[in-house]
């Protein structure tokens, strides 16, 4: 077992996925976070589960811009506006910068895992990495930059209070909050060819069919943590909500996409607050 600070130089590890994914979480600069995650050549280097990374000061590197505020504070506009348009299309990127960061975060915070761990989440950081640019040049076509409108913190609110337990992390950002996407994005597609814009219907076909995925990597780890600590999946969520104050979901769920993405019937009728699912 090793211990190693991410800025240091002369670690020998330094060429290791993880220690390459928290110096890339540092970055301030999403677009250049975004290259860089999508340009290292992660199939060569080495993992080494069992090393033990010191967490520097300012996990995750962020833009100065946008402004992040409470959800309540954010104003709602019609999409049929242009800059209601405009502001949606800003808050799916934001939802993608901070899923990188998330995805980076699970490879290098968590020790200790199978070397396929640590892969997945890598993959996961990459395609969320084209999520954030295919939506950063539309919002350019609208005349906008990411950063113009404000924007919240949610999802990074609950990896920082899952950072202790990896099976809280599962159960609560990729198979509670970006399942959501699951539910939320066909409304938000129909919204958009609604206006016209069939590009950024296109870039939400494109997102859906690899959240479904990433929502999957998140069941596929949720369950071999649970196997591993001889937890059920379904009470333990349950406990782990209450105890992180999660969000209470709300349908309509898009139980095709839930399907596809590994939730099994009984999770998905404890969602539903039913016996059974159609």
């Amino acid at each position: 077992m090793t211990s190693t600070h991410p800025n240091n130089p002369q670690d020998a590890t330094q060429t290791s996925l993880r220690v390459h994914a928290l110096q890339l979480l540092l970055l301030g600069n999403t677009q250049q976070k975004a290259e860089a995650v999508r340009a290292l050549p992660a199939n060569g280097l080495e993992v080494d589960p069992a090393q033990r990374l010191v967490e520097p000061a300012g996990v995750p590197g962020r833009p100065k811009r946008p402004t992040l505020v409470q959800p309540a504070a954010l104003k709602h506009r019609s999409v049929g506006t242009t800059q209601g348009h405009a502001s949606l299309i800003h808050a799916l990127t934001h939802i993608e910068a901070n899923a990188i960061n998330l995805a980076l975060d699970a490879v290098w915070r968590f020790a200790d895992m199978p070397q396929a761990y640590y892969r997945d989440w890598w993959q996961v950081a990459v395609e969320e990495a084209l999520h954030f640019q295919l939506l950063q040049d539309h919002l350019h076509t609208l005349g906008h930059a990411y950063g113009d409108f404000p924007a919240h913190d949610g999802l990074w609110d609950m990896a920082f209070r899952t950072q202790a337990d990896l099976l809280a992390r599962l159960a609560l950002v990729p198979r509670t909050l970006e399942a959501r996407g699951l539910d939320a994005t066909p409304a938000i597609r129909t919204k958009l060819i609604s206006i016209g814009d069939k590009s950024g219907a296109a870039i939400l076909d494109i997102i859906l069919r690899d959240e479904i995925g990433h929502v999957a990597t998140g069941n596929r780890w949720y369950a071999a943590v649970c196997s591993q600590r001889g937890l059920d999946p379904v009470s333990t969520y349950a406990e782990l909500a209450r105890k992180h104050s999660a969000p209470v979901l709300k349908g309509p769920f898009n139980l095709a996409a839930r399907r596809a993405a590994g939730f099994t019937d009984t999770e998905l009728a404890a969602l539903c607050g039913t016996p059974a699912i159609a």
